[in-house]
């Protein structure tokens, strides 16, 4: 059967979850959003997200000088609110987000909010905190320590202190699948690309990634078993939302492309990023901090991670150049660009770097108003 033609989708939006692989996929979307000459929502003037840890409004995002106009792409941290982000998206949005197994997002998020997360703070390791959590964490200090417990779920509007009853938890899974045309799963994240590209109708180029705002492995601190168990209970809610959708998604693909079909597409997808990886980048590899020699590209450094970046090689031409630098560039760098390029008579974003490549593409492409 020839398969049927679909249109690529140009109304997307991301809820951008905590740790999850969640700035690789905004990369991803910041990339598309500049190929389509597409609008995005971004945060208003100086801050660098949309309001969070406050549920979103429609004050947090800056306006297109077509007041009445909704965005193309929305993608930027936010907390979920739905009639609040209808607002300002287009009535046929494709809505999709990103979860991760709670054992190691919980890990991830201790080394790298340990320095503002006053429950992490106050203990020595992951360990010694999951031994005995409310010792450390207070329910009065919760939105310092939202990143403590339960953080997938609060990043999606609920309360994530929330007591864990059945009733309680069938009702926001059905909620979340009534807003979410597609949640993916970073613990498969080529598989989840795979599914996002005949999801959205996409090209494979469009969904090709280097990680982005990862962090050395010598930053990673082993979970003991036992550990790992009290995740489960202490983080019980996100635990009933990463099972409950990553069955969906695992049902998605075998509905949809099949596990033969998935697994030649993944193989096809990582041999093209391997091809670009020797194309654009020197040692074809992320390197820590420390080793990277053009500090536009430095990613932003939290905690007690090591967050990795990349070196370009310095024989490329332009047009390869260009390409090899968007697909390096950390978030802040690239919101901050596309921001000054969407709304050119705003101040700039506080970040004081800018991209080699910014000054030319400002001049030549001014994203569409209509």
């Amino acid at each position: 059967m020839t398969p049927r033609p679909c249109h690529a989708k140009t109304n997307v939006m991301f809820l951008k979850t905590h740790k999850t692989a969640s700035s690789t996929v905004l990369n991803i979307l910041f990339r598309f959003t500049e190929k389509h000459n597409l609008t995005i929502a971004l945060p208003a003037d100086q801050r660098f997200h949309l309001g969070y840890p406050e549920r979103f409004n429609t004050s947090f995002v800056e306006k297109l000088q077509n007041k009445m106009q909704n965005y193309n792409i929305m993608g930027n941290h936010l907390r979920f609110n739905p009639s609040e982000v209808h607002k300002v998206m287009a009535g046929d949005t494709f809505y999709f987000s990103i979860l991760r197994n709670p054992i190691f997002l919980l890990e991830s998020s201790y080394v790298y909010y340990k320095n503002m997360v006053p429950a992490f703070n106050r203990s020595k390791d992951v360990n010694e905190y999951l031994a005995s959590p409310l010792k450390y964490y207070r329910e009065e200090d919760y939105k310092k320590n939202i990143y403590a417990k339960n953080i997938m779920w609060f990043d999606f509007g609920y309360d994530n202190n929330a007591e864990d009853n059945k009733n309680y938890t069938q009702e926001v899974l059905k909620d979340i699948e009534q807003n979410f045309h597609l949640i993916l799963i970073a613990d498969y994240f080529d598989e989840s690309m795979i599914l996002l590209k005949h999801t959205l109708c996409w090209d494979l180029d469009d969904v090709i990634y280097f990680k982005l705002n990862s962090r050395s492995n010598d930053t990673v601190q082993t979970l003991t078993a036992e550990s790992r168990e009290r995740i489960k209970t202490w983080c019980s809610l996100d635990w009933n939302l990463y099972l409950h959708f990553n069955q969906s998604f695992w049902r998605r693909i075998e509905e949809t492309i099949g596990l033969e079909e998935l697994e030649k597409e993944v193989n096809h997808l990582r041999m093209r990023q391997k091809e670009l990886m020797e194309t654009c980048l020197l040692g074809q590899e992320a390197v820590v901090k420390t080793r990277i020699k053009d500090k536009t590209f430095l990613p932003f450094q939290s905690g007690d991670a090591n967050i990795l970046g990349y070196n370009i090689r310095p024989d490329l031409s332009n047009k390869t150049l260009k390409n090899c630098q968007k697909i390096i560039t950390p978030e802040l760098q690239y919101m901050s660009y596309l921001y000054s390029r969407q709304h050119p008579h705003k101040k700039r974003k506080p970040l004081n770097l800018a991209l080699p490549w910014s000054s030319s593409l400002e001049k030549t492409q001014v994203p569409r108003q209509n």
